[in-house]
């Protein structure tokens, strides 16, 4: 398996891995699906987009962006998508491991993860494994697809 920039023929299983998440409604925060042309679009604006494949085939990918402006515009924030079909093999890992170092490379100081799910357990893992510092929980900060409300807890690691 290798991480590497997106490129615009990665767009399809990108859009597909992305919609996924989203229709699962447990990790991200988007509800609205990508197209073939919003997905060109959102992934194009990122400063960064990472995939990872095996084979030619795209298992997951990353966006990283500013996470604020200004004098904020040092952090950067980031999100994982890994095929349902794909996980397990420690793909997510190889994603973050891969953002930190590309967050550096860009000139961001700080990564941070403003919503994690409180129930997301294997990214959490993933992450307090990695090094990343837990800033609090915020109580109902994430509605789940069934309508109900979990908490959330923020995250960051110094670059």
């Amino acid at each position: 398996m290798i991480v590497r920039q997106y490129k615009d023929s990665d767009l399809p299983d990108m859009i597909s891995i992305w919609n996924e998440v989203v229709l699962e409604g447990i990790a991200f925060p988007q509800e609205e699906l990508l197209d073939e042309d919003s997905g060109a679009e959102f992934f194009a604006s990122q400063s960064y987009t990472g995939v990872i494949e095996a084979d030619g085939r795209v298992l997951g990918l990353y966006i990283l962006h500013p996470n604020n402006v200004g004098r904020c515009g040092h952090i950067c924030n980031a999100s994982y998508a890994v095929s349902s079909e794909s996980r397990g093999r420690h793909i997510g890992e190889q994603l973050v491991l891969d953002c930190l170092k590309k967050g550096k490379d860009l000139g961001f100081r700080v990564l941070q993860f403003n919503a994690v799910v409180e129930t997301n357990i294997h990214a959490r893992h993933l992450y307090e494994r990695l090094g990343f510092t837990q800033l609090g929980t915020i109580k109902g900060g994430f509605r789940m697809k069934d309508g109900h409300y979990e908490n959330i807890c923020p995250y960051y690691k110094e670059l």
